[in-house]
C-alpha cells in the first residue's frame, strides 16, 4: 500500500520543468464522489432507521452498519486521475499509480464487463483506468495522445499503437455525438 515512486531518467527533470504548467483532472470526480458518500450514507441511514424500528439497534449492530456502508464507499469511489505531459496519475482511497506516458511500452484493453484501460511504461509501472474518464475530459486526453504519439516516434510504444487509435475513434465518436446532440442534430 501506499505510493509507488519510480525514480526519473537522468535530465527527466529539465522536461518535466517546462511542462509544468499544464495538468488535467478528471471534472466530474467530484461528483461521483459525492455519489458514492450519499448512497453509504443512504444505506447506513436506512439501515440504522430500521433496526432501530425493530428495537435491536446496539453498539455492535451500529458498527456493523457504519463498516457495511464504508465499505460500500469504498467500492463505490471512483479512481482521482490526472495527466500531465509525461504523467498519468490514478489514486485510490489508499494507493497511487503512476506511469510515465512519454514512454509507454504498452496499452491494452482488459477483457470483462467493466472495461479498463492499461498503460505500463518503461520503467515497468502501471496504471488501470476506466476510459471513460478521457472520453468526458478532453484536456485529459489530449495530453495522453500526445505523449502516445511520441511513445510510438520514439519507438517505446510496443504493443497498444492499436488501442490508442480505438480509443480516439470511440472519443472522436462521443464528441461528434456531443456536438450533434447539443446542436439539436441528434
Amino acid at each position: 500500500m501506499g505510493r509507488r515512486f519510480t525514480p526519473d531518467a537522468p535530465g527527466s527533470q529539465d522536461a518535466d520543468a517546462a511542462h509544468s504548467g499544464s495538468c488535467a483532472h478528471d471534472l466530474h470526480w467530484a461528483g461521483e464522489m459525492r455519489s458514492a458518500l450519499g448512497v453509504a450514507s443512504l444505506l447506513c441511514t436506512a439501515l440504522f432507521a430500521v433496526d432501530a424500528a425493530s428495537g435491536r439497534l446496539g453498539p455492535a449492530r451500529g458498527a456493523l452498519w457504519a463498516g457495511l456502508a464504508f465499505l460500500l464507499f469504498a467500492i463505490m469511489l471512483p479512481q482521482r486521475v490526472s495527466v500531465r505531459p509525461g504523467r498519468l496519475s490514478a489514486r485510490r482511497m489508499l494507493t497511487t499509480d503512476t506511469v510515465r506516458t512519454d514512454s509507454l511500452v504498452s496499452v491494452h484493453w482488459t477483457d470483462g464487463v467493466a472495461q479498463r484501460l492499461v498503460l505500463r511504461d518503461a520503467q515497468g509501472n502501471r496504471a488501470e483506468i476506466d476510459p471513460t474518464v478521457l472520453t468526458r475530459n478532453p484536456a485529459m486526453w489530449h495530453l495522453l495522445d500526445t505523449d502516445g504519439r511520441a511513445a510510438i516516434q520514439r519507438g517505446t510504444l510496443r504493443e497498444g499503437a492499436t488501442a490508442l487509435r480505438e480509443l480516439a475513434r470511440h472519443i472522436d465518436r462521443e464528441t461528434a455525438h456531443t456536438v450533434f446532440k447539443v446542436s439539436g442534430l441528434h
